[in-house]
């Protein structure tokens, strides 16, 4: 289906915006081919970055112990925000896969080096979170790359920084921001799982938009 007025490479890439999805369960645990993992990194090598310090590391992790061990650290972190939840949270909750660990074919954890480049990160002097940004820019540029090239990408987010960070072997100051489930997938679901699963809506872009002043709106 094209719509009218947008060239084709453009609808292309719109599609692949409105097509990305964090993944849980669609994983088919297929190997992903080395040409297709080099052009995702590569699509998050190249993402803009605070005074080009391009203060991100990625760590494939395919160890079986290594995944579980993260596993069971995660599900020890889902019961910990659970017991903080009332009844009706809960209960749509339970319903809620938050990881893909076992199921995908590779972990990749990217990482935050905030000593890359320093002392003088040229735009990082008044905003010090500007490179945390940064590796966020890369992330969204690998989740867009493995959309296009019809893989599924699951950002775990449920584990203490200390213990991945270990677990990794991680050097002192280093950050692990994100655990990324990446593979193969059945689908991409239509629906995102949280809205899907009653937890959230989206909110309409009318409310997001604000002219001149916040809270004013266009």
């Amino acid at each position: 289906m094209t719509t009218p007025g947008i060239e084709p490479d453009l609808e292309a890439f719109y599609t692949v915006i409105q097509r990305r999805r964090d993944v849980r369960g669609e994983f088919n645990g297929e190997p992903i081919p080395a040409d297709v993992l080099e052009r995702v990194l590569g699509a998050a090598h190249s993402a803009p970055s605070v005074g080009l310090s391009q203060p991100w590391d990625f760590v494939l992790v395919e160890d079986e112990t290594t995944r579980k061990t993260f596993r069971e650290h995660v599900l020890t972190e889902r019961e910990v925000f659970a017991e903080t939840l009332n009844s009706e949270q809960g209960g749509a909750f339970s319903k809620i896969k938050i990881e893909g660990i076992m199921e995908s074919s590779l972990g990749v954890v990217v990482t935050y080096d905030p000593g890359r480049g320093s002392p003088a990160v040229l735009g990082r002097h008044a905003i010090a979170d500007a490179g945390l940004y940064s590796v966020c820019l890369a992330i969204q540029n690998l989740w867009l790359a493995a959309t296009a090239e019809d893989l599924g990408v699951g950002w775990v987010s449920f584990y203490r920084e200390p213990f991945l960070a270990s677990l990794i072997g991680l050097p002192e100051g280093i950050r692990p921001v994100a655990w990324l489930c990446v593979g193969p997938v059945t689908e991409l679901a239509t629906v995102p799982d949280l809205e899907r699963h009653g937890w959230r809506k989206r909110r309409p872009l009318a409310e997001a938009v604000h002219r001149e002043r916040y809270g004013t709106t266009p």
